[in-house]
């Protein structure tokens, strides 16, 4: 089991956050292209990852794999789970040394650790050297999930930001200001849904994470700010701005943002 965040685990950066763990999909690495990865994109992702980071928060990634995985999807039909999931841990892999090469072009140092023995590319996962990678200022890239099937990127960005003591979870979406109680893309009607807290979004079945994730974080008190992955909207949220929307443990922390 995870341990929960604690007060010690926290680095202090007055109003903003100090240490969090920014969940990016697989799409979000697309730009214009119906699947694969999109240069340009990632270049513009980098920089403004990097200048974030370098305005001295503590910043480890999960990104998804659906942009390969995707591409993918007429030839998997008949496959296995467990096999079709070690397949979507590969695609993690395959992004997240795309995007540590981007990230170091634009000069950060950054490490990719993998929960799938990749060594020739990635090294292990382990905990306390994912956290010691971040005290030293590298960017952190979560790769290939829980290095199990059956669980989605979504419970591993839970899992990992809980393990390294990140003190919220940042979703960035394309084209949604954030959470919604239906499908926007669907339903011109739908609301704008600012704050709610993880049991709510559990219950109304919203598209935030999958319920394993979003137990996980309720369970633990660990917040999760979505919004929309758009030209500086990342500093912003770090900075404590209200942009997107707020799930936390219950009403009364929302109003400082976090816990």
């Amino acid at each position: 089991m995870a341990a929960p965040v604690t007060s010690e685990s926290r680095p202090e950066r007055g109003t903003g956050l100090g240490r969090v763990l920014l969940k990016l999909s697989g799409e979000a690495l697309m730009g214009p292209t119906d699947y694969g990865l999109e240069p340009e994109t990632i270049d513009t992702l980098a920089r403004e990852i990097v200048e974030v980071q370098d305005s001295g928060v503590e910043l480890a990634l999960v990104i998804g794999g659906g942009n390969i995985y995707r591409g993918m999807k007429a030839t998997a039909a008949g496959m296995d789970r467990a096999t079709g999931d070690y397949m979507g841990m590969l695609a993690t892999v395959f992004n997240s040394l795309a995007v540590q090469e981007a990230l170091e072009r634009h000069g950060a140092h950054t490490r990719v650790l993998s929960a799938l023995d990749v060594r020739e590319v990635a090294e292990p996962y382990i905990r306390r050297r994912a956290i010691r990678h971040l005290e030293k200022g590298r960017i952190v890239i979560f790769a290939a999930g829980t290095g199990n099937p059956y669980f989605t990127t979504d419970t591993a960005a839970a899992l990992r930001a809980l393990e390294i003591g990140a003190e919220a979870i940042l979703m960035a979406k394309n084209g949604v200001r954030g959470v919604y109680d239906g499908d926007p893309r669907l339903d011109a009607d739908v609301a704008f849904l600012p704050r709610l807290t993880h049991l709510e979004a559990i219950e109304r079945g919203l598209k935030v994470m999958d319920t394993t994730a979003l137990s996980l974080c309720m369970d633990n008190g660990l917040p999760i700010r979505v919004f929309e992955l758009a030209p500086g909207n990342i500093a912003r949220v770090i900075a404590g701005e209200d942009v997107g929307t707020i799930i936390s443990a219950d009403k009364a922390t929302q109003e400082g943002g976090g816990r």
